[in-house]
């Protein structure tokens, strides 16, 4: 397994940087003008205020309320870490938040009560109701967490969900359908035992006795043993609801002969002996975090035909959360419910568990380095399975009609599958996709530019990741210190360094590089100055070599004097065939410009091989190609001698019979705005374009440098294709995850 160890420094680092916290409030309307701003305050904000006044309804209309959840806590049980008091749960809660918006796309405010009292806590949440479409409740210790979401589902007419709670609960459910249906059991016929009767645990119990299991084959324990009836040691009237009549006294004794056992308690809590007792194909949620009842391992070596599900992501069948809450509140806020019932959780338990019995699409499988397939370690979909979005919400919100928990019904049920499928940002499925290749590759990356933290930061994450090897061009003793400062000293020996002054291949290098030299005006002392004091053409030299994979480069110089550098070694001149492709990630789209890097001045034909080296940069990122070539001009109008080679660059690329969409000469705007598209019906490209193909490498400048600074766009690239090695070479301005993302991409091969 990869080494995903996560130090206190870069904790404290992710959370800093660029800003303090995890997210920050963006305005969804133009805020520019005078107008605007009267719109957005007074006078306009009078309109919708009187409109919602006189109807309620309308402020799922008017305001983000439809969007909009709030997580809230008071930090009494924060993660497995304790009463931390509200604001010390603040980091988990904007966590929450961001997964929020990540997996559903919904808008989350956290919000932390300082208080322990739950009447206080109660009429604070529910004089906030107005402001939200949805309440998420979080970390709040037990009883207490009971009253609390009792008392507010009964005051108020929005969703309150408790996620410690039932987000634990419906994954269970999902992943015990399908756990039963291997094994060839009902539910209804199962003896099921519980280990740990706090909030997570009742809620498991109760929605599985909701889905048909039998309240005297349900067994629930706790640290005083099972819970039957006439105990009066460590009762409240929670764990009293799920008393059974029984003589069995302890989870040894409960364990015997029984099918399911569901874990919600502390590591260790199940021995060998005790699942060796179970019945044939018992089924085992050891789900205790950081570490399970029992692990896998210890449960296998004396019963290999269990099913076991744990918590943590690096053994099969993990029981997690993100896999429902998202999808839950994201049904429940598109049909405006007032709760969120039994029947809409049990909906989402059913319709995790269909998709995990569907193929698994390619690029999950990619992401997880296996091809998964439904069966005894594969029960629950993986969190990063695509169809998630599009699949989930809908069952959960057709509960909620048939359960009249709507307050505006969906009509067309096939028009919102295909709008929650358009809704979510395809850059982090990308990115994870790209990720997932690299450790698949496990690539040895040369890093050139060991005098640079960040450099030294991205090769310690690359090596620390699971991608592969990390090879750091530098002096040692620089290296060292350097790590040493940037908090890092304990990478030193994990790093391989290599320099001119401890290479054995430095005479084979000189040689190759004097062959390639020696009619281009250089003599052997210029190719020693090369080979032996400039760290890219070294760094290329152990590439050609095959002294590494990948090349990584250009933090510390600009980018066209790297690239003069590295043509000692590769030919990645204008007519080489080289193209620079830089991938522009903004507002959930993604975009490609070509060429960023090589062609100063493309004629029609270099045009065509950008467009072509540009399709296939598109397809290596899980795009499928859609080539513009873009001017100030759209087919012939203005006329311009400027324009004219993208004009005719379209017809070369016809004669090529190239087996992807193309069109041009257009203007951006009719490339990419759905409706400036539709004033050329004759266009070939049948949706907006996703690769960009501009006049000349100084538009393209000007164009990516623009995005960056003033749209705010992640920029990754440019991504240098169409020579014999993967060489990715970074801008100056790079950040240490840029520099991350161009080693993947080395590591990916994509060139």
């Amino acid at each position: 397994m990869p080494n995903n160890k996560v130090t206190d420094a870069d904790a404290l680092a992710y959370h800093l940087e660029p800003t303090p916290g995890k997210f920050e409030i963006t305005a969804s309307v133009p805020m520019t003008t005078q107008r605007d701003l009267s719109l957005a305050y007074s006078p306009g904000v009078a309109v919708p205020c009187l409109a919602i006044a006189d109807n309620p309804e309308l402020a799922y209309d008017y305001t983000n309320k439809g969007n909009l959840v709030a997580v809230i806590s008071n930090g009494t049980a924060v993660l497995g870490l304790g009463n931390l008091g509200a604001l010390g749960s603040k980091p988990v809660m904007e966590g929450k938040a961001v997964l929020f918006k990540r997996f559903a796309d919904v808008n989350s405010i956290d919000i932390e009560l300082d208080t322990e009292n739950p009447e206080e806590f109660i009429n604070a949440v529910k004089l906030m109701g107005p402001t939200f479409g949805g309440i998420n409740l979080e970390d709040i210790k037990a009883p207490e967490c009971f009253i609390i979401e009792q008392a507010l589902k009964e005051v108020m007419d929005i969703p309150v969900f408790h996620d410690d709670q039932h987000g634990t609960a419906v994954i269970c459910a999902a992943g015990l359908i399908n756990a039963l249906h291997l094994s060839g059991k009902k539910i209804q016929d199962v003896k099921i035992v519980l280990n740990g009767a706090g909030a997570a645990g009742i809620a498991c119990i109760e929605l599985l006795k909701s889905m048909g299991a039998k309240h005297n084959n349900c067994i629930v324990c706790d640290t005083k043993g099972v819970i039957y009836q006439g105990r009066t040691e460590g009762m409240n009237q929670w764990k009293s609801a799920h008393a059974i009549s029984t003589e069995l006294r302890s989870l040894d004794d409960a364990m015997a002969g029984a099918d399911v056992f569901l874990g919600v308690s502390v590591k260790g809590a199940v021995t060998p002996a005790m699942v060796e007792s179970m019945a044939p194909d018992p089924v085992i949620f050891a789900m205790a975090n950081p570490d399970p009842e029992i692990t896998p391992e210890e449960a296998h070596a004396v019963r290999p035909d269990a099913i076991v599900a744990t918590g943590r992501s690096d053994y099969p069948n993990q029981v997690n959360n993100v896999l429902g809450f998202p999808y839950l509140f994201r049904g429940a806020l598109d049909i405006h419910a007032r709760a969120i019932n039994d029947e809409m959780k049990i909906a989402c338990a059913r319709a995790l568990a269909d998709l995990a019995r569907e193929e698994v699409p390619d690029e999950v499988a990619l992401a997880y380095g296996t091809k998964l397939s439904f069966g005894r370690d594969y029960i629950i979909p993986t969190p990063f399975d695509p169809r998630l979005i599009y699949r989930i919400p809908p069952a959960v919100a057709r509960a909620g009609m048939d359960t009249g928990a709507a307050r505006r019904p969906i009509v067309d049920m096939d028009g919102y599958e295909l709008s929650l499928k358009t809704r979510m940002d395809p850059t982090a499925s990308i990115l994870r996709g790209i990720n997932a290749r690299a450790r698949s590759s496990q690539a040895r990356i040369i890093f050139a530019e060991g005098d640079d933290e960040r450099v030294l930061r991205a090769a310690v994450l690359y090596q620390r990741q699971g991608f592969g090897k990390s090879i750091v061009v530098g002096r040692e003793s620089d290296v060292r210190q350097r790590l040493e400062a940037a908090g890092l000293g304990d990478a030193a020996g994990e790093l391989e360094v290599v320099n001119a002054a401890n290479t054995e291949h430095l005479e084979d290098y000189k040689n190759y590089l004097y062959q390639r030299l020696q009619r281009k005006g250089f003599d052997t002392t210029d190719v020693h100055r090369l080979a032996a004091r400039d760290r890219h053409v070294f760094g290329s030299l152990m590439l050609a070599h095959g002294h590494g994979d990948g090349l990584v480069t250009g933090v510390t110089r600009k980018s066209a004097h790297v690239l003069e550098l590295i043509n000692h070694v590769y030919d990645v001149g204008p007519h080489d065939g080289a193209v620079g492709v830089t991938a522009i990630l903004s507002k959930g789209k993604i975009i490609l410009i070509a060429d960023t890097l090589v062609h100063e001045w493309p004629d029609e034909n270099d045009l065509a091989d950008i467009a072509e080296r540009g399709a296939g940069v598109a397809r290596a990122l899980g795009l499928d190609p859609r080539v513009a070539f873009v001017s100030f001009s759209t087919f012939g109008y203005p006329i311009s001698e400027r324009a004219e080679k993208m004009r005719i660059a379209p017809d070369v690329l016809l004669k090529r019979g190239v087996d992807f969409e193309f069109e041009g000469e257009m203007a951006v705007d009719v490339a990419l705005n759905v409706n400036e598209m539709k004033k050329y019906p004759f266009s070939r490209l049948t949706g907006p374009a996703n690769v960009l193909v501009v006049p000349a490498r100084h538009s393209a400048s000007i164009s990516v440098k623009l995005m960056q600074e003033m749209g705010g766009a992640t920029v990754i690239g440019p991504i240098l294709t169409g020579i014999d090695k993967p060489i990715q070479i970074c801008s100056t301005v790079s950040s240490v995850n840029d520099i991350l993302n161009m080693a993947a991409i080395a590591a990916c091969n994509i060139r």
